[in-house]
């Protein structure tokens, strides 16, 4: 290594970081002509890292697998202490650290043995770690994602969703993500046809394609907060109205999807907790009784987009039977009022 000039480690450094270099884009990063690249790439080869060089209007240079870091820098011992501790710094929680622990890692696992790679995984699974209570994800796993995201090709993998369901995925990698303690693959679903994050626990067999893609512009450009917002899910409604009819009545008509408070004897209080104001409006219909909303009050709007489209439709079948069907008086406004003994609580 004493007679490597510091413009050969530099293109060592580039082959590192990328599967494969146009020749002229190497020459350009370096700032030399292709012929003192070609003679750069000789030095590179008499010094035993193997680059292989291909020729035609897609011709390159490119660092064969296992040429990554000098095999004799690191013994077994020294491989398996640094896996392990670039593993356990990938999780630490430190701002940018997780990125470059990774980056590290990645080089560092692709001259591991199988052998030596089993050991990594039997440590880190078996050590107890201040920086991290999340699941363990195998190094190799780890690393060739990052790969994947690093050079552009598509992943498919099994996956576990929060239902337990078991689905196949084909997917662009676009970033890793450690959050919480856990590891997020952020990506463009090409089932489902938009962004999603996938926790990289429930992920099973990944598996490189070879497919290339032109990589897609996240919304809002942070993949941090993009996996908080879908690791929070949809926002919940909590919705309460007053029914007029007997408890028990609503109790059979909406079982534990609901529950009901008894205020008198032809009146309750309903209250409903949903994702979406569609179930409740459901709901409420089946139940058959007039009632009063309470809370919250974009379910007031809601129930009036309902209502708008089934006049609409009333309307327009009235007309085509001839009927110009219109309501003599405004139907009183049952959702908006409140009732005085409302003010009293319930006995």
């Amino acid at each position: 290594m004493a007679n490597t000039s510091s413009r050969t480690l530099k293109l060592l450094s580039l082959l590192q970081t990328h599967r494969h270099w146009a020749g002229a884009d190497l020459a350009d990063r370096l700032g030399v002509s292709e012929r003192t690249l070609r003679r750069d790439v000789d030095r590179l080869r008499e010094l035993g890292y193997p680059v292989h060089a291909s020729r035609g209007t897609d011709g390159g240079y490119q660092l064969e697998p296992g040429a990554v870091l000098p095999p004799l820098l690191l013994d077994d011992e020294e491989g398996v202490a640094l896996a392990v501790g670039m593993g356990n710094a990938a999780q630490s929680g430190v701002a940018g650290l997780d990125e470059a622990a990774v980056r590290a890692l990645t080089k560092v696992v692709q001259v591991l043995s199988p052998r030596l790679r089993a050991r990594v995984n039997a440590l880190r699974a078996m050590t107890v770690s201040a920086a991290s209570g999340g699941p363990v994800i195998p190094a190799e796993v780890l690393t060739m994602i990052a790969q994947s995201c690093r050079d552009q090709e598509r992943l498919r993998f099994g996956y576990t969703t929060r239902g337990g369901a078991q689905i196949e995925r084909e997917v662009e990698p676009h970033r890793l993500v450690a959050l919480g303690g856990r590891w997020y693959l952020v990506a463009y679903d090409l089932t489902r046809h938009d962004w999603r994050s996938f926790r990289l626990d429930r992920l099973a067999e990944p598996r490189n394609t070879g497919a290339p893609f032109l990589p897609r512009v996240l919304p809002g450009g942070d993949t941090a907060a993009f996996v908080r917002s879908a690791a929070q899910g949809p926002t919940a409604h909590t919705v309460v109205v007053l029914v007029h009819a007997p408890a028990e009545q609503v109790r059979r008509m909406v079982g534990q999807w609901g529950t009901v408070e008894a205020v008198a004897d032809q009146q309750c209080r309903l209250t409903m907790i949903s994702t979406s104001l569609d179930w409740p409006t459901q709901a409420l219909g089946n139940i058959g009784a007039e009632f009063e909303v309470l809370e919250p009050a974009e379910f007031i709007d809601h129930l009036r987009g309902w209502g708008t489209r089934f006049l609409n439709a009333v309307s327009r079948q009235e007309e085509d039977q001839g009927a110009c069907w219109r309501p003599a008086t405004r139907p009183p406004n049952l959702i908006n009022r409140r009732s005085e003994h409302l003010r009293q609580p319930p006995r």
